[in-house]
């Protein structure tokens, strides 16, 4: 199963950065914007985790609630978080079955080499759980911007 724009969002359960596990479906009533991203504390990852965090207050107002999702532990998230005043939760998805339900679990390829990691992207969902914009392949910059401009355009 992958997401479909139009069609309810797959649900899934993963342990966040709060000590507890959380369900998306928790969030039914909020607009979500769910990224999924490669790693903590690389590059362009703690750069698009910056710029979710300093529209983050945006994002509040209109009614929506960012959740960031990786492979990585929950004590890396932890420290990610501590390092860049993360204000929003992060997912611990290191069996990638959000990734996978999603699609963005994928085959990589870096200096020649080929191996399975996530494909940078994010999903807008509604308040009744319906998905209704996807990025995928997501190029950092002004990345964000865009998101809000989404929700701010067909959901608020």
């Amino acid at each position: 199963m992958r997401a479909v724009v139009g069609e309810k969002a797959p649900d899934f359960e993963l342990p966040a950065s709060n000590g507890k596990k959380v369900r998306l479906s928790d969030f039914l009533g909020k607009n979500i914007v769910l990224y999924f991203y490669p790693k903590d504390m690389t590059p362009g990852c703690t750069t698009q985790a910056c710029d979710f965090r300093d529209f983050y207050e945006s994002f509040t107002e209109l009614d929506a609630v960012i959740l960031g999702v990786s492979p990585d532990p929950i004590n890396r998230h932890e420290k990610f978080i501590e390092k860049h005043g993360l204000p929003f939760l992060l997912l611990s998805d290191e069996n990638h079955e959000a990734a996978e339900a999603y699609g963005v679990w994928t085959l990589k390829k870096n200096f020649g080499k080929e191996y399975m990691g996530i494909e940078r992207s994010t999903f807008v969902i509604d308040k009744e759980g319906k998905l209704v914009k996807e990025w995928r392949k997501v190029k950092v910059k002004g990345h964000v911007e865009e998101a809000l401009q989404f929700v701010k355009e067909h959901l608020s």
